[in-house]
């Protein structure tokens, strides 16, 4: 039997590492994906980049030449409309405290207090990295577009996600089964356009 691929994906976020492994699966690309923390030696990566796109491919050229493995990385966040596109990059510390998801989401709706629902639109948006030891490298996007609610609902997903309601949809992401949300996340569509990629690696 063929031995999955080993890929590393340049975050300490169980959840993202579940959500993607989960998302690859389904895309036809099953690999042995680690996070970067199971790889000795590897430190952090501090994200310089000023947007997701240089921030992801810094993450994923940094892993693959310190672990000499292919590595997956992805930079992502809420980008909403009346804030002129912020918090952006900033996303996983909008508060001050990285990976603070109740803080960070707090402090988002308390900025959009007194803002109409009809402008209330914002994104999630997602860039996925594939860089492999010999240089070669796959960049992908995917976005979703929707609205923001006033309070939290639902307990699924992480992150913005139980403010974030979908065009075309009722539910927050974080009230969606994790089927529904692949189907129509950032991230879902990021990485199933990178699957095929991954798939080479073979």
């Amino acid at each position: 039997m063929t031995s999955l691929p080993r890929v590393v994906l340049a975050t300490r976020n169980e959840h993202k590492v579940v959500e993607i492994r989960r998302i690859l699966a389904d895309a036809g690309a099953p690999v042995d994906l680690v996070a970067v923390s199971d790889i000795p030696g590897v430190g952090d990566v501090v994200e310089t980049g000023v947007t997701f796109h240089e921030n992801a491919l810094l993450k994923a050229r940094t892993v693959a030449a310190a672990a000499e493995l292919p590595a997956l990385a992805e930079d992502s966040g809420i980008a909403v409309a009346v804030l002129n596109g912020m918090p952006g990059v900033f996303s996983a510390r909008w508060s001050g405290r990285h990976g603070d998801d109740v803080a960070n989401l707090q402090l988002l709706l308390d900025q959009l207090g007194d803002v109409p629902d009809e402008h209330r639109g914002a994104a999630f948006v997602s860039v996925a990295a594939l860089v492999a030891p010999d240089g070669h490298e796959v960049v992908e996007e995917g976005a979703v577009h929707g609205r923001l609610t006033r309070e939290p609902r639902g307990g699924n997903g992480f992150g913005y996600d139980p403010i974030f309601v979908p065009d075309g949809a009722s539910r927050t992401t974080g009230e969606m089964s994790d089927a529904e949300k692949d189907a129509v996340s950032h991230r879902g569509r990021a990485f199933r356009a990178i699957a095929p990629h991954v798939t080479a690696l073979r």
